[in-house]
């Protein structure tokens, strides 16, 4: 039987570890995945305006094996900064992709959009590398949910987004979502408190109000394409303990976008830029042969069941703060 680890979040992957860093003035942040060894990274990216760096290099014919740490910012393209602060933090730890007597970290990442939430952005200076060292030294096995690290400026089409995680344990293995909400769509029906996801929910983890009583298909849903921030992204990070190639780890990444398009509408929308990493640690094996595709098929199945409830919990925990454009979930749900 599946069920949430016992965090019900993605550090329930043993070796993981998630850090945040804030900037409340600016309404922006960064969120730092790490790992207490390298790890098997892959990539997958389905929205048609992403923002990324060093995701290239995660393709199953690409030389470098495994990453140190993976960030997610805020901050549009100014947030893929953040990689030069995490970069200095492994460096300083002596750690890296070696090569000619060198240590040369390597960062992946992904940005949302997040320059239009009500926050002050005429910086001199920007604030990314500083978060981005501040995320990855805050790196531990517990962390804030909603209001947090690349989730603090986070909006959607009617609500105030942010960061979420979920776990799910099944057969001796652990799958856990790491998602920062800020889709130019939905995570809720209509008019109502029912999130899209809540077929998936264990427990009251985001509400457990359930499903929605009645549904109106004929109805488009509303989006921020209608608004002067229509910019947008859902980007998330899925892990594993499961030992996964860098190709089965981007075949984990593709089916865990399904967990964004059962939580979001519409999604993967030409205004998104919806990227989803996936991690393998490594410390279960699957089972050969045609066994391991049936294993493959359920990791990426617990993939998107995570990720499609760690998008309802990043908007369920979000927070207020002074300036923001939008309420929070529970502001109007209550």
């Amino acid at each position: 039987m599946i069920r949430p680890g016992p965090r019900n979040l993605i550090t329930d992957v043993a070796g993981l570890r998630v850090g945040n860093a804030q900037d409340e003035t600016v309404k922006t942040g960064v969120t730092v995945l790490a790992g207490a060894r390298p790890f098997t990274a892959a990539v997958h990216v389905m929205g048609g305006a992403p923002g990324t760096r060093e995701t290239d290099l995660l393709a199953p014919d690409r030389t470098v094996p495994e990453v140190d740490a993976i960030f997610l910012s805020g901050g549009s393209a100014f947030g893929l900064d953040a990689a030069q602060g995490v970069s200095e933090g492994l460096r300083a730890q002596g750690r890296g992709f070696a090569v000619h007597g060198l240590t040369v970290p390597i960062v992946p990442g992904a940005i949302v959009f997040d320059l239009v939430n009500g926050g002050d952005k005429d910086w001199a200076v920007s604030p990314y590398p500083a978060l981005g060292r501040a995320a990855f030294e805050a790196a531990s096995e517990t962390f804030a949910l909603g209001t947090a690290g690349a989730g603090t400026g986070a909006t959607l089409a009617d609500l105030k987004g942010g960061l979420g995680s979920a776990s799910a344990v099944w057969g001796g293995y652990t799958v856990g979502a790491l998602v920062v909400a800020n889709p130019v769509g939905k995570v809720t029906v209509g008019d109502g408190p029912h999130f899209h996801a809540a077929p998936s929910e264990f427990g009251d983890e985001f509400g457990g109000l359930g499903p929605a009583p009645a549904y109106a298909p004929e109805r488009m849903p509303v989006t921020k394409a209608t608004r002067s921030d229509r910019e947008a992204t859902a980007i998330a990070v899925v892990a594993t303990d499961a030992a996964l190639s860098k190709a089965e780890a981007t075949r984990l990444a593709v089916m865990a976008h399904d967990g964004i398009a059962r939580a979001v509408w519409p999604s993967h929308a030409p205004m998104d830029g919806d990227v989803v990493f996936a991690v393998s640690t490594g410390d279960r094996p699957i089972r050969d042969g045609a066994a391991a595709s049936l294993d493959l098929a359920h990791l990426g199945h617990m993939g998107a069941l995570c990720l499609s409830r760690a998008m309802a919990r990043a908007v369920y925990h979000a927070t207020p703060a002074p300036g923001d454009p939008w309420p929070t979930y529970r502001q109007r749900f209550g």
